[in-house]
């Protein structure tokens, strides 16, 4: 068995099971040391399908006790090191394989990075590109798939048998490397689409109609005000921007203090807190009031830049209540949708439009307002549509003003 074929049969032994990536390559680097290919510089690249990032690289450096991961967003394609860079220039001319000599008589460094690595000693860059081939329509592919970039500081460079070891298992690895990026694709997308919680369910194979569990929750749910007239007045891109700040405002506060936003309906925002240890309801009760301040901080931030340049201001309510509520699957067969259902939902939802006729912006069950007594003030009883009673309903004591009815909302 050549050696080429010893790393291949490692390589796809790999693919079986579920390593980290960068695991995979500092392990296939140690390998290749192994068996005497002289490499003491890797990279491996590939785009990812990820709403904060547009590509990952795993680098490794010899010597180095692991290889490490690191995320490229989407405004950096403008950047000028990308600009300059020869996988850029791989991927534009549709090039599988970019070999540099970075010393003696064929020396060639036409790019500035190449430049760099022949100053710190570098003597020869080899670079592999292995697409993926994409189904479906809409999917862009160009630039899908993997490309490997190889170097070393010996004096003479690569040998022929070490160039031919490299491109050998370039396709096993490129197999590897699918299969744990598709994966991880999968995840972004069902995470980034459906939530953590309701995205890891579906994963674990509960995608059957009916399918769900019941657990003790504080839900948070948020509207925004004026959507119908704000829908008339403005042009499509102005209130789909419009939108996004205010979800901003109403979403992020509350994922940063642990809750999963399980829909949005139009303009309202659906967010659960799951209490699974109880003994900590106060604890989270106490994050997720501090949340609704800075939600409401943000709120009067974002109205100072949009009052500047005369766009209309954004204003929202906030409902809070605690219960059991239902993880589950809903719809048809065909198209299903997890979500969350229950009372307390409904409740929830029902009280988030009181707050456009009682003196607070935030209103509060009794049930989150007793963990935390000492932070709520009563508001009355209230009807709930319904609700067969009366509910006394809070308003929080120290969110600041931000949370008071203003006389524009």
């Amino acid at each position: 068995m050549g050696l080429a074929d010893q790393v291949n049969e490692w390589l796809l032994s790999e693919a079986l099971g579920e390593p980290k990536l960068e695991t995979l390559f500092y392990r296939l680097c140690m390998k290749l040391l192994g068996i005497g290919v002289p490499i003491s510089r890797a990279r491996l690249n590939w785009p990812t399908l990820h709403p904060l990032f547009r590509a990952e690289m795993i680098s490794w450096q010899r010597h180095a006790e692991e290889a490490t991961l690191d995320h490229f967003n989407h405004q950096d394609t403008n950047s000028e090191a990308w600009q300059a860079s020869p996988l850029r220039h791989m991927l534009e001319h549709d090039l599988k394989i970019l070999r540099r000599r970075l010393t003696g008589p064929g020396k060639l460094v036409d790019f500035r990075l190449l430049e760099e690595l022949a100053g710190e000693g570098y003597t020869d860059y080899l670079a592999l590109r292995t697409e993926f081939k994409q189904a479906g329509k809409g999917i862009e592919s160009k630039g899908s798939g993997i490309i490997v970039i190889w170097a070393c500081d010996r004096e003479n460079g690569f040998t022929e048998e070490d160039l031919s070891v490299l491109q050998e298992i370039q396709r096993s690895l490129a197999l590897v490397c699918k299969a744990i990026i598709q994966s991880q694709i999968t995840t972004n997308i069902v995470e980034t689409y459906l939530g953590r919680q309701a995205g890891r369910s579906v994963l674990e194979g509960n995608i059957r109609l009916g399918d769900g569990a019941k657990t003790k929750a504080l839900v948070w749910y948020s509207d925004m005000r004026g959507s119908t007239h704000l829908t008339s007045v403005l042009p499509s891109d102005e209130f789909l921007a419009l939108l996004n700040d205010y979800f901003e405002c109403a979403a992020r506060p509350a994922i940063l203090a642990g809750g999963e936003v399980l829909a949005f309906i139009g303009d309202a925002v659906l967010v659960v807190f799951p209490l699974e240890d109880l003994s900590q309801k106060a604890a989270l009760t106490g994050r997720v009031l501090d949340a609704v301040s800075k939600s409401f901080e943000m709120r009067d931030t974002v109205n100072e830049e949009r009052r500047k340049t005369g766009l209309e201001e954004i204003h929202f309510g906030i409902g809070l209540n605690i219960g059991e509520v239902v993880f589950g699957n809903i719809g048809v067969p065909e198209r299903l949708a997890f979500t969350v259902i229950g009372s307390t939902v409904t409740e929830v939802e029902r009280i988030e439009k009181l707050t456009k006729s009682v003196a607070s912006n935030v209103l509060a069950t009794s049930q989150v307002a007793n963990l935390l007594p000492g932070r709520w003030a009563s508001v009355g009883a209230h009807a709930v549509d319904g609700v067969d009673n009366p509910m006394e309903l809070f308003m929080p004591l120290d969110c600041g003003k931000a949370v008071l009815k203003m006389a524009a909302e």
